[in-house]
């Protein structure tokens, strides 16, 4: 397993918990250091651990990272035991393309696997996989894939499509981010109570996941659990608003929320939850 950080380093104490045996890596040695102490073994370099592992999964933030990890020099394309690499990030379907077939290449078969639900989902088991790619691959993963989602899509075979699916439902939990604080505001400002509000609107039309999860859990208690940060929210949606600009289809929300959320990263912290 390679990246370890909010969800990563979930799911891999997850798989470990399971009873699968798991190498890890991470540029974060106080995180590889977590896991080891739990009975993981280290490896030094992405490299080092595909010259280790058939299977290798990835949860990395950017996709300049995952491209760095899988075919940089100490990458692990250049591994000498690796069969499956399965990507759980969120890079977008071009670079998801581009690598699987640099990866292929090198007769190693990449498996496009974005997953969806958060740092608790992550530690319970009950992440939403999107899965794209080869068909004998996916049964060779099934198991682990079987042990960190409840929900398991398959999207198609083509690597990218599962990307394409990740970034069709990042860009709607942006939008429903911006417009269901803006409709509380709005209440609260008008002199409705927010709890009322929300008990109103999850039994109504109005609901969706920020209304029933991410409010109710993060901001009504004043909290703010760091989650998904709002830099990575950002991301997901510019890649999300580029595609669908090369594919010529039309957007009006999607180009309000990111002018949105550009604008709230200017003002406050990146690295803060998107509820923050």
């Amino acid at each position: 397993f390679v990246g370890l950080g909010q969800m990563g380093s979930r799911m891999a104490g997850r798989l470990m918990r399971a009873g699968f045996d798991l190498v890890v890596c991470d540029v974060d040695e106080a995180a590889v250091a977590r896991l080891a102490k739990a009975g993981a073994s280290q490896a030094r370099t992405p490299r080092d651990l595909a010259d280790a592992c058939e299977v290798v999964l990835c949860s990395l933030p950017l996709p300049e990272v995952v491209s760095r990890v899988t075919m940089g020099e100490d990458g692990l394309a250049r591994g000498r035991a690796v069969k499956v690499v399965v990507d759980l990030s969120t890079t977008g379907s071009v670079v998801e393309e581009q690598l699987a077939a640099g990866l292929a290449s090198r007769g190693i078969t990449l498996l496009d696997a974005p997953v969806s639900g958060g740092v608790g989902a992550a530690e319970a088991g009950n992440l939403t996989l999107m899965i794209a790619g080869d068909p004998a691959a996916r049964a060779r993963v099934d198991s682990i894939l079987q042990c960190l989602g409840s929900n398991l899509f398959v999207i198609g075979d083509t690597p990218g499509l599962g990307q394409k699916m990740k970034l069709i439902n990042n860009m709607l939990c942006a939008a429903n981010a911006v417009t269901t604080f803006e409709a509380l505001v709005t209440g609260v400002k008008g002199g409705l109570d927010a709890e009322t509000m929300l008990n109103v609107i999850n039994v109504s039309s109005g609901r969706s996941f920020i209304s029933t999860d991410k409010v109710p859990q993060c901001v009504l208690p004043r909290t703010f659990p760091p989650r998904f940060a709002v830099e990575l929210l950002l991301k997901d949606l510019k890649l999300g608003v580029d595609e669908a600009r090369a594919s010529e289809a039309p957007l009006w929300m999607m180009n309000a929320a990111l002018e949105f959320i550009t604008s709230a990263i200017e003002e406050g912290d990146p690295s803060a939850d998107y509820a923050t």
